[in-house]
Order: C-alpha cells, then sequence, then structure tokens
C-alpha cells in the first residue's frame, strides 16, 4: 500500500471519530481530503465521500440507538425527504463543473464553521418539547438539507442536527443520534444518483470506509466524556481554515491570494480580541449580536 493511501486511510479515521462524536461533519473534512490527499478528481471525491459518509453514519446510528439517542419515527421521516432532494442533488452534481463543486463545498464549509463558532442553543429548559412539527415542514427542511448532500457530497450533519433540535425539540445527544440516520439514509441516496455519471474506487472505498467505522465507533463511546463546546469551537476553526484554503486553490489567482490574506487578518483579529475579552473594541458588538 502507498504512503498516500495509508495516509488517507489514517486520516479518515479521524474524520469517522468526528461523526461518532458530532453527528456530523465526517464530509466537510472527507472531500478535500480524498481530493488533495488521494489525488481523485471531485466528482470522484464526492461519490467516495457519500459512500464512507453513508456507512459510517449508519453504524454510529445503531450504537447511539443502543443507548436510546435515536427517534426512529422523526428520522425516517426527514430523512426519506432528505433522500429525494440528496437523489436530485447527485444527479445534478454529475453535469456540474468540479471546480463550481469544489467551490460551493468550501463555501458551505465556511458556512457551517460560522454556524459552529456561534454555537446552537437548546430547547428551553433543555428538555425535550412535546408535540410534533407539521409535517410539511419536516418534509420540506429534509428536501432543503438532502438537495445540498446530494450535489456537494456532504451529509449535512450540522444542518441536519440543529433542524432536529430545533424542529422537533430533541435534545442534543438525540438530536446526534437522531442526525446519524438521516445522514446515512441521504448519502445512499446521493450516492445512486452520482453512480450514473461517476465510477469509484472501489478498494478504496472499503479501505477508507473501514477505517471511518472504526473511528466512529470510538467517537461514540467518547461522545458523552469530551466537552462538546470546546470540542466544536476548535472543530470549527479547522473547518474554516480548510474552506479557506479550499477557496484560495480553486478561485483564479488574485482573488484566492486575496481571499487567503483576508481570512488570515480577520483570523488574527479575532485571536487579539479573544485575548482581550472585555477590553476589545468590537466586544461591544459581539454583545449586541
Amino acid at each position: 500500500m502507498e504512503f498516500p493511501v495509508i495516509l488517507v486511510v489514517g486520516l479518515t479515521a479521524v474524520v469517522g471519530l468526528t461523526l461518532g462524536l458530532l453527528g456530523g461533519g465526517g464530509s466537510i473534512l472527507m472531500v478535500p481530503l480524498l481530493a488533495y490527499v488521494a489525488g481523485l478528481p471531485p466528482k470522484e471525491a464526492i461519490a467516495v465521500s457519500l459512500v464512507v459518509v453513508g456507512a459510517t453514519s449508519l453504524v454510529g446510528a445503531f450504537a447511539h440507538a443502543r443507548r436510546g439517542n435515536v427517534r426512529w419515527r422523526t428520522g425516517l421521516l426527514f430523512g426519506a425527504a432528505g433522500m429525494g432532494g440528496a437523489f436530485l442533488g447527485g444527479l445534478a452534481g454529475g453535469h456540474v463543473p468540479g471546480t463550481v463543486l469544489m467551490v460551493a463545498f468550501a463555501l458551505m464549509m465556511v458556512a457551517t464553521a460560522a454556524a459552529m463558532l456561534r454555537g446552537r442553543g437548546s430547547p428551553a429548559g433543555g428538555g425535550e418539547r412535546r408535540g410534533e412539527p407539521p409535517l410539511w415542514r419536516i418534509l420540506a427542511d429534509g428536501l432543503a438539507v438532502g438537495a445540498v448532500t446530494g450535489l456537494v457530497g456532504a451529509g449535512g450533519g450540522f444542518l441536519v442536527v440543529p433542524a432536529l433540535a430545533l424542529l422537533g425539540g430533541l435534545p442534543m445527544p438525540v438530536a446526534v443520534g437522531t442526525s446519524l440516520l438521516v445522514i446515512a439514509m441521504k448519502s445512499f441516496a446521493g450516492l445512486t444518483g452520482y453512480l450514473a455519471s461517476v465510477s469509484p474506487d472501489w478498494a478504496l472505498v472499503a479501505a477508507v470506509t473501514a477505517a471511518a467505522v472504526a473511528g466512529s465507533l470510538v467517537g461514540t463511546r467518547l461522545a458523552s466524556r469530551v466537552p462538546e463546546a470546546a470540542l466544536r469551537r476548535g472543530f470549527g476553526v479547522f473547518v474554516l481554515v480548510m474552506g479557506v484554503l479550499v477557496l484560495a486553490m480553486e478561485l483564479p489567482a488574485p482573488f484566492g491570494a486575496v481571499l487567503a490574506a483576508t481570512a488570515a487578518a480577520v483570523a488574527a483579529l479575532g485571536a487579539v480580541c479573544r485575548l482581550l475579552g472585555e477590553y476589545c473594541p468590537l466586544a461591544p458588538l459581539r454583545a449586541g449580536a
């Protein structure tokens, strides 16, 4: 086995770990990993990502279910709607230029990182809301998130978890577990669309999937032991850096360099402001946000 493949397999285990811990984020790292480290074309990287994330999420969902953290009815309804959107997104993605897909994926990475760094609110009282959300709302949200999944190869965990927590009023551990069921359903539907125009390397698929599943099982065990807020903030910074790097590599020369420099300046300003705390000039803006 060549060194790049060994490196990809090892890093894929880390991707699985994030899925088990956070209920999402796997494809946010998987697509750039396959495209830039394994050297796969963008469309093939997205198709392989859908296989890996789908299989890993399914295993993780059953692991969470054993702890009572999967709401099957809500997940199946949301996932069924998402599968339709993912299939259509996968069909469309097969006919979109690779550069456009990677730029769209990078923009999703930046948006995801921003949502992660801001954090998510919990339902009032941290408990479970009573009543069921309207069926049309579940189907509409599932369809929209599914279309994103199929188009850019992202399982949408960081879209699904907030939707489940806010729509269904699920506690965070249950939202994370249920999201893995939804991600698995949507990923396999998106893959079906991509297989109409892409032929993945199935040997590579098997190797990285096995590594991701192993990482996911470890992540599931650690989910109740690692402080979620600190982990999510650190992971959010990493995803933001990755998104900016992908944009810098895919955009034309002047724009990529300017974007990277601007992002670095904003990151440095944020770090300095964090060190200054209440003395930061931007503190009033943050408080009023």
